[in-house]
């Protein structure tokens, strides 16, 4: 028998993947729980990749991704956003925005480095810090607030050990996202804790009500500022993995060094659909915004009415409505409307403790199915409403 280290025994099964064991081989089940569009990569993208294959790119890239994916995102964060970073010194192609927290994580954490991450959060964040080393830090935030981070709730946290914050938004699994007056806010407050700030913005696209602010383009932010994002959610990109890091060049050139060892490069393939979907790929990503704005509308009004209260998400394309009128716990509910009515949805709690008394719903689904879905959860209320 192989003995297991103590660390990697310590964490938990993904919240999400274990409750969705339960789905595999069940027959006509709507699926409202995996983060992923259900639309399918525009075809110009696929066009490029096979003619990618057909031509013979088909060998390693740099470790730090291709020269030319790196120049278009740069030109696109200059562009879009008025944000500069150096395509050659402070850019890293990574596999999907997963690695590159990854990599973000292990390249600036020492043994006992405190990690504050809001919650409810992305179900990955805590592990990665813990497998750092590092010790994760969480920040109960409530819907009564639109689960908004505040700068005395950071300065609550921080200790002589905290070294860096994660701040993702548009969230996962909330939707919740910051007007650049409350970005502003926080930036002033962590600024007087001197701390590293990640920022997950791979939803930034999917913003719905404001125009996204990156946090590196805040005030005196960039330098301070590990920047994530990539091309899974807005591209409808997931099964690609391609995500990238931006970031001062001591952290990419430390980034990299780890990746060199564990992934080498991004798929070649990968990198140049990236390559055509930020040169070509906007007007796609527009239409998918519209459609997902008149689903979010939908879900969320139908929600609201049949009594599982549930803040307007101001981005990405999930809904996390209160399941505390149907008297269970989230677990028993996720399983009840699975069994009995055969909607799949994540319980709140494998968001962390706080996500207790909510589930996440996916709007990322045809709305014949969200219409369906929204009839089956007000016959479960109306079964367990107490």
């Amino acid at each position: 028998m192989i003995e297991i280290s103590q660390l990697a025994s310590t964490i938990q099964p993904s919240g999400i993947r274990k409750f969705f064991d339960l789905v595999v081989g069940m027959k006509d089940v709507i699926s409202l729980g995996v983060g992923e569009p259900d639309f399918d990569t525009p075809w110009n993208v696929c066009e490029s990749a096979i003619h990618s294959i057909e031509q013979g790119f088909t060998s390693y890239t740099s470790n730090k991704g291709l020269k030319e994916l790196r120049v278009a995102i740069s030109h696109h964060l200059r562009h879009e956003h008025k944000i500069e970073y150096d395509p050659e010194s402070e850019m890293l192609i990574t596999v999907g925005v997963s690695e590159a927290f990854d990599l973000a994580i292990r390249a600036i954490i020492n043994p006992g480095d405190e990690v504050i991450i809001p919650e409810p959060s992305f179900v990955a964040y805590g592990p990665v810090v813990t497998l750092a080393g590092g010790t994760p830090v969480f920040i109960k935030t409530e819907a009564a607030n639109g689960y908004k981070l505040s700068p005395e709730m950071i300065g609550k946290a921080c200790t002589k050990k905290t070294k860096a914050i994660l701040i993702n938004y548009p969230a996962n699994p909330t939707g919740t996202s910051y007007t650049k007056r409350e970005l502003e806010q926080l930036n002033n407050a962590l600024k007087k804790h001197d701390l590293t700030v990640i920022t997950d913005e791979v939803y930034c696209a999917l913003s719905y009500d404001m125009p996204h602010t990156p946090w590196p383009a805040l005030n005196g932010a960039k330098s301070k500022c590990i920047y994530l994002n990539g091309f899974s959610k807005a591209y409808a990109m997931t099964g690609w993995r391609v995500g990238y890091a931006a970031a001062p060049s001591e952290v990419i050139d430390a980034m990299t060094k780890i990746h060199q060892y564990t992934m080498m490069c991004v798929s070649t393939m990968g990198q140049i659909a990236a390559l055509e979907a930020i040169q070509n790929g906007q007007k796609a990503v527009q239409l998918m915004v519209d459609e997902y704005k008149r689903r979010r509308q939908f879900v969320i009004t139908s929600l609201n009415e049949m009594g599982f209260e549930c803040n307007m998400p101001e981005g990405a394309f999930y809904a996390f409505p209160s399941i505390k009128a149907s008297g269970m716990d989230s677990a028993e509910f996720a399983n009840y409307l699975l069994q009995e009515e055969k909607v799949a949805v994540v319980p709140g709690t494998a968001f962390g403790p706080s996500g207790e008394g909510y589930i996440r719903i996916s709007y990322a689904s045809s709305m014949e199915n969200l219409k369906e879905a929204m009839l089956r959860m007000g016959k479960v209320l109306k079964k367990t409403k107490k």
